[in-house]
């Protein structure tokens, strides 16, 4: 699960600009610049931490001479009062680049809670919860490591990373007078063997349509829990399946009964809630 890091780097770097852009002129005017001082980042709630290296790599790339002391790692569970991370070194970095820090980390680790709780809810079926590319922009490599630390799994990292062919494309692509058989022959034809074929439907008679077409994967778009029952019952193994659409935490164990493959949850990085974290100055 480690993070790029050159693409962490180009992040932070946007981050603390967008922040410091300007100085941190509080801080200038109040600190003098050789009081040394300790912090930590104490966690104030229950959930699973991730963004730990980018928290460090934040105080280091605004002072290489602050000393960081990890004492919970990504994946971590803690409740409130946890120590996190301690921070050593100039006091007026360690202001510089606080805020920044936090963001990262309450952001990502909001994220793994949150898929560690779908996790959670399906446990001991055979299903496994996937993400989307409903992602802050910029920030995918980041938000989709960390739904894997919450236990999900990624679907697509980006359009070329298989095929999805949903519904604006078949809309188009029938107006043109092609049906699914023919719609899929030709992504087929086009592309690489080694991509999986998708096809976004709506209904169970679409999914076995799809499925017989020579779909790998028939995703179930915003069905209904019978519907969803009666397309895999339908397919009957013929294709992997996909349950997609405001599946919700309290819904998504009924979802995963009916017997699907995958359950993709856009919420885990689209609206997930910050986990709450502080830095304190000891």
């Amino acid at each position: 699960m480690q993070l790029i890091e050159v693409q962490i780097k180009e992040v932070i770097d946007r981050a603390l600009a967008e922040d410091l852009g300007w100085g941190d002129v509080t801080t200038e005017a109040l600190m003098s610049s050789d009081q040394q001082g300790i912090a930590s980042i104490v966690a104030k709630e229950h959930g699973i931490l991730a963004g730990i290296d980018v928290v460090k790599a934040v105080f280091r790339r605004v002072d290489l001479g602050l000393n960081i002391v990890v004492l919970l790692e990504d994946g971590a569970k803690v409740d409130s009062g946890s120590i996190i991370t301690k921070v050593e070194g100039r006091v007026s970095s360690i202001l510089k680049a606080e805020r920044v820090a936090l963001n990262f980390l309450q952001r990502l680790s909001g994220i793994a809670s949150e898929t560690n709780r779908y996790v959670e809810a399906v446990k001991g079926l055979p299903v496994r919860i996937i993400d989307t590319r409903k992602t802050t922009p910029g920030l995918r490599l980041l938000e989709k490591y960390s739904v894997r630390v919450g236990g999900g799994e990624n679907h697509r990292m980006n359009l070329g990373d298989g095929i999805l062919i949903k519904d604006n494309h078949l809309a188009a692509l029938r107006s043109r007078g092609l049906n699914l058989k023919e719609i899929i022959t030709r992504v087929r034809q086009n592309t690489s063997l080694r991509l999986k074929v998708e096809v976004e439907t709506r209904t169970a008679q679409e999914a076995l349509e799809a499925a017989e077409a020579g779909a790998d994967i028939v995703m179930l778009d915003n069905m209904s829990l019978e519907d969803m029952r009666r397309a895999v019952k339908s397919i009957h193994g013929a294709a992997l399946i996909e349950a997609s659409g405001r599946i919700s935490l309290d819904k998504v164990r009924s979802v995963a009964e009916t017997g699907v493959d995958f359950i993709s949850v856009g919420a885990l990085t689209h609206s997930t809630r910050a986990l709450d974290v502080s830095l304190k100055l000891e």
